[in-house]
């Protein structure tokens, strides 16, 4: 316990950590601006703000059971959390409806209700219950239908491990929280099929409901609708500009991509990059080759990042 700030730990960096039963005066009952990746923060409190945790850096973490006497039962005044499920914790209401799992925080890829948008960041949230296998028995890992699996953000993984030391990526995606699921049937996001109607039994991993030449797995890796078969990463057009070949493709807001261009398809490896990490926009992105100035001809492709 601590009388002020950080009851179970303050300022650390800590992999493959339990934080259990802890108790802070004001803020951060199980740790403070801290740098947690595979943790379980699980029945923390805080007198004030941030029962689980404050003002923290949380990847791949699982925030239940906490409280605190203010908002933020869960975390508080956190940036952008990274594949963590923050759920299940009791704190003070806000006026928006926030407040029992988290205040002033945004999230990636995690689990946590109810989302809100502006200021912080809501990007590919799930609001279903993470479903434990026992959460009255504080068992937090995921039961096989669990909406977490395959659905966290794979880029801001560091670890090999996840909290109980098992391989942290299995099934192509990082789950989301502390666990990973060992045996995962589908390589799609149990979350993303589901909530578009598609069995996590593998069976619809690689079939084409909608017939747009793009299966399921690349319809969830682009998140473009597998039912629709005008929803779909395509090319629309390339055009010449005084500026350079401006390149225009159907996209989404949630997803980046990278750009490659060829002068000759008939050599080997013929594409080479001209950007990456490009920001998606909703509808359409168009992005301007500025090397692209003299006659050509050029070839484009694009991907997700």
């Amino acid at each position: 316990s601590a009388r002020l700030y950080g009851g179970g730990a303050y300022g650390n960096v800590l992999i493959a950590c339990i934080l259990r039963g802890n108790t802070a005066g004001t803020w951060g009952g199980g740790s403070m601006q801290c740098s947690l990746a595979n943790c379980l923060l699980v029945f923390n409190s805080a007198g004030s703000n941030g029962g689980g945790d404050y003002a923290g850096k949380l990847k791949n973490c699982t925030v239940t059971g906490n409280s605190s006497g203010g908002p933020g039962g869960g975390v508080a005044n956190n940036g952008t959390l990274d594949s963590c499920i923050v759920y299940f914790n009791n704190g003070g209401t806000l006026p928006n409806g926030t407040g029992a799992n988290y205040s002033d925080s945004g999230f990636r890829n995690c689990c946590t209700t109810p989302q809100q948008g502006a200021p912080a960041p809501f990007i590919n949230t799930i609001t279903n219950a993470p479903i434990f296998v026992d959460l009255s028995g504080a068992d937090f890992h995921l039961q096989s239908n669990s909406p977490c699996i395959n659905s966290g953000y794979t880029a801001s993984v560091t670890t090999i491990a996840d909290v109980d030391g098992n391989p942290r990526i299995v099934g192509n995606t990082v789950d989301v929280g502390a666990y990973e699921f060992q045996s995962p049937s589908s390589v799609l996001s149990y979350a993303w099929a589901q909530q578009n109607g598609l069995p996590t039994d593998g069976s619809a991993d690689f079939t084409d409901a909608d017939s747009d030449g793009m299966n399921n797995y690349g319809e969830w890796r682009s998140d473009t609708n597998p039912t629709n078969a005008l929803s779909v990463l395509k090319m629309v057009n390339a055009t010449n500009s005084p500026t350079g070949a401006k390149v225009t493709w159907q996209s989404v807001s949630t997803r980046n991509y990278w750009l490659e261009r060829a002068t000759n398809l008939g050599i080997a490896s013929p594409f080479q990059s001209v950007a990456t990490n490009i920001v998606g926009a909703a509808g359409t992105k168009t992005f301007t080759d500025t090397s692209a100035t003299n006659g050509g001809p050029y070839f484009y492709r694009v991907g997700v990042q």
